[in-house]
């Protein structure tokens, strides 16, 4: 497996059919053709994912996003124009352009345009969609840098396009329409605040499912290997007394001589606990310890998106 910064390369390998991992501001993805239905159940297989959770489309600019969609609504698109290249991804109805592979047969599809000047400039070279889920084993800690794609894909894809650590550190966050109402799929990198500002108010449904509407949606998700509870740490932690238990706090707490406790953000930043949460959750698999105790993140903002990603890696 080789890892640079040859978007030439990494294209030629695309345009072959081949799987490469790619950057982008939230997290390291596994990108193939999505015109390629075969080099699509490449990332199906190469993940053990699921083929019933479906794949978000990246593109480059919203007209050629605008290609692979029967109807682009006015409140997708003032989304699109507020937060292209983003975090943000936009479920809408899909053409036959994008096989069905790529949608879990739904009859929509999740667009975006990442905000990575490498992988960009690479999706302007291909002029390819690429369909591109995090580039992880299915249900482990997503990836941030390129070495945690290398830990974890070693020896079944060949190219990693480097594009450095993550900017945001948090998948995008899924929006999609039903008769006209916004739904807020999956909390990510774009705070619902941030959403209602632009289109009013919308309604939160990221909630488990065995047959989801869009990727990120499974209850069990986002797991390190060790165990993790997520709750109130003054009322978990003398239950577990006598095992080997970290901490896992927005700041660090006071009173705790003797346990490990690793604070996301000990400055009380959202932004930077979000960069630091999957980083921190794969670190626990080196440690030694028995247990993982999380603590709430402040419920707004990016902590809303923080708290989600913990419970659904304390659901096993």
């Amino acid at each position: 497996m080789d890892i640079g910064g040859d978007i030439h390369y990494a294209a030629d390998l695309l345009k072959k059919g081949e799987v490469v991992a790619i950057p982008t501001e939230t997290v390291y993805g596994l990108a193939a053709n999505a015109h390629d239905s075969m080099a699509v159940t490449h990332i199906f297989k190469i993940k053990e994912r699921p083929f019933f959770d479906p794949l978000i489309v990246h593109t480059w600019s919203i007209e050629t996003a605008a290609r692979y969609v029967l109807d682009f609504p006015d409140v997708a698109m003032k989304l699109a124009r507020a937060f292209w290249p983003g975090p943000l991804t936009l479920i809408l109805p899909k053409k036959d352009l994008i096989p069905d592979i790529v949608t879990s047969g739904l009859d929509t599809v999740g667009l975006r345009i990442p905000d990575h000047p490498l992988t960009l400039a690479l999706l302007k070279l291909t002029d390819l969609p690429l369909a591109a889920p995090s580039a992880n084993p299915f249900g482990y800690v997503s990836p941030t840098t390129p070495r945690h794609v290398a830990d974890q894909l070693s020896g079944k894809i060949d190219y990693i396009l480097d594009g450095g650590p993550c900017r945001v550190g948090l998948e995008s966050t899924i929006v999609g329409f039903e008769e006209d109402i916004p739904i807020v799929y999956r909390l990510g990198g774009i705070t619902v605040e941030k959403i209602e500002k632009v289109i009013g108010k919308v309604v939160i449904r990221s909630h488990s499912t065995s047959n989801p509407k869009a990727p990120g949606m499974l209850k069990s998700h986002y797991a390190p290997k060790v165990p993790l509870l997520f709750g109130d740490i003054s009322e978990l932690l003398p239950q577990h007394s006598g095992k080997k238990v970290a901490l896992l706090t927005f700041r660090e707490m006071s009173g705790l001589a003797g346990v490990k406790n690793i604070a996301l953000s000990p400055a009380g930043n959202l932004e930077e606990a979000a960069q630091n949460l999957f980083r921190v959750l794969r670190s626990f698999d080196h440690a030694d310890i028995d247990l993982v105790l999380a603590a709430p993140f402040p419920d707004h903002g990016l902590g809303r998106a923080i708290n989600d990603k913990l419970r659904r890696a304390a659901a096993l």
